[in-house]
């Protein structure tokens, strides 16, 4: 694209989150508009729009299409255990300290389909810290929490899966924790009885209780400084005192407005605790 093109998509783009916003009250007002530019082509091509302002017009007055292309607004890249090293942390240097609590909240802010909420319910079983622990899993994508919740996955990413699980210290075998259905696997309802599957957006709501731990990894990335600002600010009222805060391997609070009140306790696997004042 010549850069006035760029400037004309970039311009009808900002109009058709607006309009989602005033119709859905959906906010993506505040996401990178680097992001947003790629996945809103995605999404013209699925439904076969030349523009984005055809691609509006369909949303607007089309709600089951808007159903259908809310995925192409979030990111839904996940697998389970990903970036093993993360999860090692957090089983050597991060659930020895929350194994102190009476009981112990966990919220995965921006669960996607489920991969990193059912990662965490194994690691804390398998740690002997489930039966008191809680996981709240939110995402602004209903259809996501869905698949979430349902724990279901294709049997051809279980190999990947495993891999991951073993590198993230894994005790077991991840064979384990499911069993073969419909082509694919499902995981152990038992560890489900420990989580909570809810519709929350970072961009607009407030938060809902205290934690022990947020994990929200290679979500901010995909936001604006202002929104990340919001976001953090989020966690940080969520978390307990010296509670921890797990981000994105490319994500930091370097340069946030929250940053003096976290400290960098694993710095390459990008683990905050919070600072008490």
């Amino acid at each position: 694209m010549k850069d006035q093109e760029v400037e004309l998509f970039d311009m009808e783009v900002r109009l058709l989150i607006e309009a989602v916003y005033l119709r859905y009250h959906y906010d993506f007002r505040n996401y990178a508009v680097s992001s947003l530019r790629r996945r809103m082509r995605h999404a013209m091509m699925r439904f076969g729009c030349e523009r984005p302002s055809d691609l509006q017009h369909r949303l607007l007055h089309e709600p089951d299409v808007f159903a259908q292309a809310l995925q192409y607004f979030t990111v839904q890249v996940s697998e389970m255990f990903r970036d093993p090293g993360y999860f090692l942390a957090l089983r050597q240097q991060v659930l020895p300290v929350l194994g102190t609590y009476p009981s112990i909240k966990l919220w995965v802010a921006g669960c996607s389909t489920g991969e990193e909420v059912w990662s965490l319910a194994i690691l804390l079983a398998e740690e002997g810290l489930l039966e008191r622990s809680l996981i709240y899993a939110t995402d602004i994508n209903p259809e996501s929490l869905k698949l979430a919740e349902a724990g279901a996955f294709a049997l051809d990413r279980i190999a990947g899966f495993s891999r991951n699980y073993v590198a993230a210290g894994g005790k077991r075998s991840l064979s384990d924790y499911y069993t073969g259905a419909y082509q694919g696997v499902v995981f152990d309802r038992g560890l489900k009885k420990r989580i909570v599957f809810a519709d929350h957006s970072l961009a607009t709501d407030s938060v809902f209780s205290e934690v022990n731990l947020v994990s929200c990894r290679n979500v901010l990335i995909y936001f604006n400084r202002g929104l990340q600002d919001r976001a953090v600010g989020l966690f940080r009222d969520a978390l307990v005192p010296r509670g921890f805060l797990g981000l994105g391997s490319k994500e930091s609070l370097q340069f946030g407005m929250h940053a003096h009140d976290f400290e960098l306790c694993v710095p390459v696997q990008r683990l905050y605790r919070k600072v008490v004042a």
